[in-house]
């Protein structure tokens, strides 16, 4: 992985730009205001954002918050589970086409959380190339319109994320407490459970279609996302662990970098990345048991590479969704539009990184019947 500075004056691409003023302050007390000199610009940029945010935000509370406390999501959600780099996105994307029956988090609103009722339409107009045209780590289309994973909402909302670790590397170690929040205490548990239903209303503040709510993180936390969604739905999507730990690594060594406040240390990446997927599925498996059958489903990604129609079709009739006949056509369509997407291409794994997924991530092996 290469130790060059990468991205040094880019200001786009980070979720922090949608912080108000007061959390930016706390965030840095958090981290004794420690920013390294070469991410000098992007922490003054990050301030005069957060200032213009608190503005809106407290403008934004006066005219929605009786509104939004009004709100009451009558539909279950359903959740979209897996590892970073195994399909999540794709399959978001998938089922975000079906528009009579879902709605979902847009790039825009889980990094303005605050501020989207009153911001989105003007500021996505003013500013679109803060957002990339594709995406750094696997060159999918992204805009402000793409449908979008919300740990960022409830992030910025309440600086619980295990996401700040690689705004703060060094730091990571407090700030992967909340992958899982089995460590965390009650109360930090309780504040972000309240900013994400909070943030699930105001999606659902002008439309009461089912949320399409999608975050690698969720994987980790299914007894919270059961105790907030009680009657909630769930896909998880697997992918070849060699794939996964190849992916991941060019993830930090691509989109990383436009998030970094700190120098990360990269000779220690590679243990982060095999310790994060065995604690994430370390919860994930505790907590399976807690789904009712009938309200899961899980999906291989090469499967649904294959025949994505049809995986697509299977999701629907085991999750008892309605109007998969309607809704076909624009799938179909859409999967079309995907033909000339070509995905990233790896060097095979030196035997020494084989050797540590396969014995770290055995389980996973195991489980979904992938060749070691």
């Amino acid at each position: 992985m290469s130790k060059q500075i990468k991205h040094q004056w880019s200001l786009g691409h980070n979720y922090l730009t949608g912080i108000t003023f007061g959390k930016w302050l706390r965030l840095l007390a958090e981290n004794n205001m420690a920013i390294s000199p070469t991410y000098f610009h992007r922490a003054a940029f990050i301030t005069c954002a957060s200032l213009v945010n608190s503005g809106f935000a407290a403008i934004e509370k006066l005219r929605f918050e009786r509104k939004i406390q009004k709100v009451n999501i009558s539909d279950p959600p359903l959740f979209i589970l897996g590892h970073w780099r195994s399909g999540t996105t794709l399959l978001h994307d998938l089922l975000a086409q079906d528009v009579e029956q879902f709605q979902f988090p847009n790039t825009y609103q889980v990094v303005n959380p605050l501020t989207f009722l009153t911001t989105e339409n003007l500021m996505t107009r003013l500013f679109p190339g803060l957002v990339p045209p594709r995406r750094p780590m696997d060159n999918m289309a992204l805009s402000f319109q793409s449908p979008q994973e919300d740990e960022f909402a409830p992030l910025l909302m309440t600086l619980k994320s295990l996401y700040l670790g690689t705004s703060f590397p060094k730091r990571t170690a407090e700030y992967e407490k909340y992958l899982t929040f089995h460590y965390a205490e009650a109360r930090e548990v309780d504040e972000w459970c309240d900013a994400f239903v909070y943030f699930c209303k105001k999606l659902s503040l002008q439309s009461d279609r089912s949320l399409l709510i999608k975050s690698p993180p969720h994987t980790a936390r299914v007894r919270w996302l059961l105790r907030m969604f009680p009657d909630a739905k769930f896909i998880h999507i697997h992918r070849d662990p060699y794939r996964v730990f190849q992916s991941q690594r060019h993830f930090f060594d691509t989109a990383g970098w436009y998030t970094y406040l700190q120098r990360p240390n990269l000779e220690t990446l590679d243990d982060e990345i095999l310790q994060r997927y065995v604690t994430m599925y370390d919860a994930y498996f505790e907590d399976r048991k807690l789904i009712p059958d009938d309200r899961f489903h899980e999906i291989r990604f090469d499967d649904l590479e294959a025949d994505t129609v049809q995986e697509i079709e299977k999701t629907y009739a085991a999750l008892s969704l309605d109007g998969f006949p309607e809704f076909k056509p624009s799938l179909e369509r859409y999967v079309s539009s995907l033909k000339n997407y070509k995905k990233n291409t790896f060097h095979s794994l030196d035997e020494e990184s084989r050797l540590r997924v396969s014995e770290c991530w055995s389980r996973s092996f195991e489980r979904w019947g992938y060749d070691i």
